[in-house]
C-alpha cells in the first residue's frame, strides 16, 4: 500500500496533477479540495486532519512546521509524516522523490518525522 499525500495549500497545484499523471495509483489531495481542510486552515488543525485520515503532509513550510509537529507529539498525538519539498530540486526531481517514497515505503515508516527531500 502506498502513502497518501495531502499537499499544503502553498504547494503548487502542478504537484497534484503531475503526481497523479505520473502515478495514477497514488492518492494525492490538496488543502482546499473537497473532503480536506479548507484553505487558510492553521497548521495544527492540518496536522490533526492528517492524523485522523492517515495522510502524509507535503509542504514547503520549513519554519513553523517543526514546532507545530513538536507540539502535536507532546500532546500524545501522531502523524504519518511530513515531507518538505526541496527548493533546490526541480519540480520533476521532487515529484520523482515523492513517487518513489510513496511506492516503496512501509506503513508508519515516517511516523512523527519531518523529512527533507531528497532522501539521503
Amino acid at each position: 500500500m502506498s502513502l497518501k499525500y495531502l499537499l499544503d495549500e502553498n504547494v503548487d497545484r502542478l504537484y497534484q496533477t503531475q503526481l497523479l499523471r505520473r502515478e495514477p495509483s497514488l492518492i494525492v489531495w490538496r488543502v482546499g479540495d473537497p473532503g480536506t481542510p479548507p484553505l487558510s486552515t492553521l497548521d495544527p488543525e492540518i496536522l490533526l486532519w492528517c492524523e485522523a485520515y492517515k495522510f502524509v503532509l507535503v509542504t514547503n513550510n520549513r519554519t513553523s512546521m517543526p514546532p507545530h509537529l513538536t507540539d502535536h507529539i507532546t500532546q500524545g498525538r501522531h502523524i504519518p509524516g511530513i515531507f518538505i519539498l526541496n527548493p533546490g530540486l526541480s519540480i520533476g526531481d521532487n515529484l520523482e522523490e515523492l513517487i518513489l517514497i510513496a511506492l516503496a515505503s512501509e506503513e508508519n515508516e515516517y511516523q512523527d518525522r519531518i523529512v527533507h527531500l531528497p532522501l539521503p
